[in-house]
């Protein structure tokens, strides 16, 4: 089968797609024959691991799963006998940032992973990309404990994350304050943000308003510029780790000396996650935005695209026809 595999850290250039044995499912996993996938900032930092500590997870010296691929949309071609909760030819899309394996042309999950069948109305590279950027949004808005009624500030709106807070806060009944480039601001509008700044006309750290929750979905401020604008008890979470890592030792002492509080949470997905996204889905109530798509013999200039920071919502992969 076709896949694209990368055997070192680095630039785009260390992936390449080239033929690979088929894998054979366990008892206890489906074997996926994927139509789609994404490239996101979830692969991008693992190709190149930027920051060490990924490779903790990922391998010390050189990648431990050759294929990247954390988002998939697929059918399930063949079951392992121990496999109680999927059929053949069940419509799949899921999350899987241990193992990865979207980015070829079959893939195994275990049956108890983070995925869940695609809405009806749905095409695989619609689904594809309904848990990467919806799930690290999901974990850090239930993080930040927003209710109803509450204001909230998205920074970077227009992203796979950014664009999938705005919908998902939109939904919980926050009052969403989002900023974005001049390209996109009916857009984000149109997702779901009451107040929309244009960072390109307006300084977004002036604006005339406090919130209970800032959301940096893109890593680019900091606790210092955004504090001003967090309301007593205000939340501030990013992305990123900030500079010299200061929101992980943020995290850790602001809870405990400070009334304005910085946050980190370790993101995780599971299978009810990914059924709440697909209720959301099939409700009409989220919807990912679609950048571009490519495919899987374009994955090159796709992670090259990503790198620029410059994505609007999702970029796709197409693995089947």
């Amino acid at each position: 089968m076709k896949a694209a595999i990368y055997t070192k850290y680095g630039k785009p250039e260390v992936v390449t797609v080239t033929e690979i044995d088929k894998p054979v499912p366990k008892d206890n996993e489906v074997l996926v024959k994927v139509y789609a996938s994404t490239v996101n900032r979830t692969d991008c930092g693992f190709r190149s691991a930027e920051y060490f500590i990924s490779r903790f997870w990922s391998g010390l010296f050189k990648p431990k799963y050759k294929t990247l691929g954390c988002e998939f949309a697929g059918q399930i071609e063949a079951v392992g006998k121990q496999v109680t909760s999927w059929k053949v030819g069940d419509r799949i899309f899921g999350f899987n940032d241990t193992k990865f394996g979207g980015h070829a042309e079959y893939m195994t999950l275990n049956e108890t992973d983070a995925f869940a069948r695609i809405p009806d109305s749905f095409t695989y590279t619609e689904a594809a990309p309904l848990t990467e950027g919806a799930h690290y949004a999901l974990c850090n808005i239930r993080t930040a404990k927003i209710k109803s009624g509450q204001h909230v500030l998205v920074y970077g709106a227009t992203g796979a994350i950014g664009s999938a807070a705005v919908k998902l806060l939109k939904y919980f009944g926050a009052n969403v304050t989002a900023v974005c480039n001049t390209p996109n601001v009916e857009l984000v509008k149109s997702l779901g943000a009451g107040t929309v700044i244009d960072y390109l006309k307006d300084d977004f750290t002036k604006v005339n308003q406090t919130f209970d929750f800032v959301f940096d979905s893109v890593g680019k401020s900091s606790f210092g510029q955004c504090k001003p604008l967090l309301k007593k008890n205000g939340v501030y979470i990013s992305t990123e780790l900030g500079k010299h890592s200061e929101n992980i030792f943020l995290a850790l002492f602001t809870p405990i000396f400070c009334s304005k509080r910085v946050l980190f949470p370790m993101p995780s997905i599971c299978q009810k996650d990914v059924e709440f996204l697909k209720e959301l889905a099939e409700n009409g109530q989220f919807k990912p935005v679609i950048d571009r798509k490519y495919r899987l013999e374009q994955i090159v200039e796709a992670h090259k695209y990503v790198d620029t920071g410059q994505k609007t919502g999702n970029v796709i992969i197409t693995v089947q026809k």
